[in-house]
């Protein structure tokens, strides 16, 4: 790989010093809140609404129908002063590509992109795709990075750096991986970002609080989207066991990660995560995600111990051997990567079966988990994912996770639970998770067996002889008369609190068990007791 960017990389002219950007005036240093905006041309002028044609000029490929339509929203918002947007793209959207193809626009029309990162091993990576993409007057702002240039029009920095320097002027700011927060952000677009169009890219869009600081949410394609499309591979879970996690704490909406360790970093359970993969990995080239870095190490062992080629990184893992660890990977020499949450963002690597070994409450950890594994590939029917963490039974598949609004920071209600027959079912005999409703298991074919719910007890019969006796009311006639209520709030919009109490009033006990039946019209028997019922509650008021 680093013959490869050498020669990518050599025909580019030779970097600037820092001591470009010591010569820096504030004025130019600083983004143009004060001076360049105010010659900054109205936004109608300089990101017009129109129509694209799928072949960007200067670009090397040709964007997809989803990127192109995701580029006209951004231009219409733009166009009508929307200055902060997030857009949330699943992974395999080609989030670089898009934005590639804005900071090409913006070099044709003489104007800065700053593109920030979180994570230093994503500023190479984000240079050779930009490179790729024909844009080559590129600049680094990343420690004592080659290709230091401040002079250069498109500027990609990590955030750590930037937070040590002076601001580079800018006329779009593009933030990869919005959802990794950094409270230097919020300084930034109130102040010298305030007035440019600052764009937050990301696969979840759910950061608490991510609503205050954007103006708008642009979904540009979800999970369930590419898959369908064909962009991002299907996908199979398996739950082979459920962790004890009675005793672990929630601190901050997640596990708390000396409890979750203590819980997990278990030798049957490490061993049931290796057994697991001999029998259904498949020989797959595997990410494996760990609670924190003796776990990870200990699964790793384990791998070794059962003759699998395994390797480790964390965040403390060097560049050099990363790269190595990868290149190794995808050479098929090593079979099984174990890390500690460093590889749940920006990697592209041809990943085809994901262990889940670190359990969640969060959304976004574990669609980022899964979506290393849903890159599309040759020769790749689906990605196998084995869940030894109850995230998929606890979450849900994450084709069904989604938000159609940017979490404003209020102090959130608490949140109703999930219909448990909306969450995925594990089958007894293969652990298969299967989607709800599904009655047969579509792996092993199990079918579980009706079990009677009749309760026997002893009584006594009691014959009604008299025709002006009442007759006892049988659970048809309560089925239907609820049916029939629900129908009738629902044509006036009540709510279903009404529902519950004429229920009762007829039948002087709460309709448990009723709300998933469907609405029924009301015959005239029903509508006439509704209509005494409303005539008494009248009554009464006087």
């Amino acid at each position: 790989m680093a013959e490869k960017k050498t020669a990518a990389l050599a025909e580019r002219p030779a970097s600037k010093s820092n001591e470009h950007h010591q010569r820096l005036t504030d004025s130019e240093a600083v983004s143009p809140s004060k001076e360049r905006n105010a010659n900054f041309p109205p936004a109608a002028e300089l990101w017009p609404a129109r129509e694209r044609q799928n072949q960007e000029p200067g670009l090397c490929h040709s964007l997809r129908p989803h990127q192109v339509n995701l580029i006209g929203e951004i231009d219409r918002d733009l166009a009508a002063g929307i200055r902060h947007v997030v857009v949330q793209a699943a992974t395999g959207f080609g989030k670089t590509i898009v934005a590639a193809t804005l900071a090409k626009r913006n070099l044709d029309e003489r104007r800065r992109t700053l593109f920030i990162v979180p994570a230093l091993s994503l500023i190479d990576q984000t240079v050779e795709k930009f490179y790729a993409e024909g844009i080559r007057d590129i600049g680094v702002i990343q420690a004592n990075h080659d290709l230091t240039n401040w002079s250069r029009p498109v500027q990609i920095a990590s955030v750590q750096t930037l937070m040590r320097r002076q601001m580079p002027p800018a006329d779009m700011v593009i933030i990869d991986e919005v959802h990794r927060w950094y409270d230097a952000y919020e300084g930034w677009i109130t102040g010298p970002w305030k007035h440019i169009p600052v764009i937050g890219l990301t696969a979840t869009p759910w950061t608490r609080g991510l609503g205050n600081h954007f103006d708008k949410l642009i979904i540009g394609a979800t999970t369930r989207g590419l898959i369908e499309a064909g962009y991002l591979s299907k996908f199979r879970v398996f739950a082979p066991a459920s962790p004890d996690l009675s005793a672990v704490r929630t601190v901050a909406g997640d596990y708390r990660d000396d409890d979750l360790s203590k819980a997990m970093d278990k030798s049957a359970l490490i061993a049931d995560v290796v057994t697991t993969w001999l029998e259904r990995g498949q020989d797959r080239p595997t990410l494996c995600f760990a609670v924190d870095r003796a776990h990870a190490k200990h699964l790793q062992q384990r791998f070794l111990d059962a003759g699998v080629a395994a390797g480790y990184i964390d965040a403390y893992t060097p560049d050099d051997e990363r790269k190595e660890i990868a290149r190794r990977f995808h050479a098929g020499q090593i079979k099984v990567v174990c890390n500690v949450g460093c590889l749940t963002t920006g990697i592209d690597w041809d990943v085809r079966c994901i262990i889940l070994a670190r359990p969640t409450k969060s959304e976004i950890l574990f669609v980022q988990m899964i979506g290393r594994g849903l890159r599309a590939a040759d020769d790749k029917d689906d990605c196998l994912i084995l869940d030894h963490s109850d995230n998929t039974l606890r979450l849900g598949f994450v084709t069904d996770i989604h938000h159609d609004v940017l979490d404003d920071g209020k102090p959130r209600q608490k949140a109703e639970p999930r219909a448990a027959e909306a969450l995925p079912k594990k089958c007894p005999k293969c652990t298969f998770l299967k989607p709800p409703k599904l009655l047969i298991c579509p792996v092993c074919g199990f079918k579980p067996e009706p079990k009677c719910q009749v309760i026997h007890k002893n009584g006594e019969l009691v014959e009604f002889t008299s025709r002006s006796a009442r007759k006892p009311i049988g659970d048809t006639e309560r089925i239907e008369f609820y049916q029939q209520l629900k129908h009738f709030a629902a044509a006036r919009n009540y709510k279903s609190g009404w529902i519950a109490h004429k229920y009762k009033e007829k039948f002087g006990h709460w309709p448990n068990g009723l709300d998933h039946l469907a609405p029924m019209p009301p015959t005239p028997a029903t509508l006439g007791w509704i209509r005494s019922r409303q005539i008494a509650f009248a009554m009464g008021r006087r």
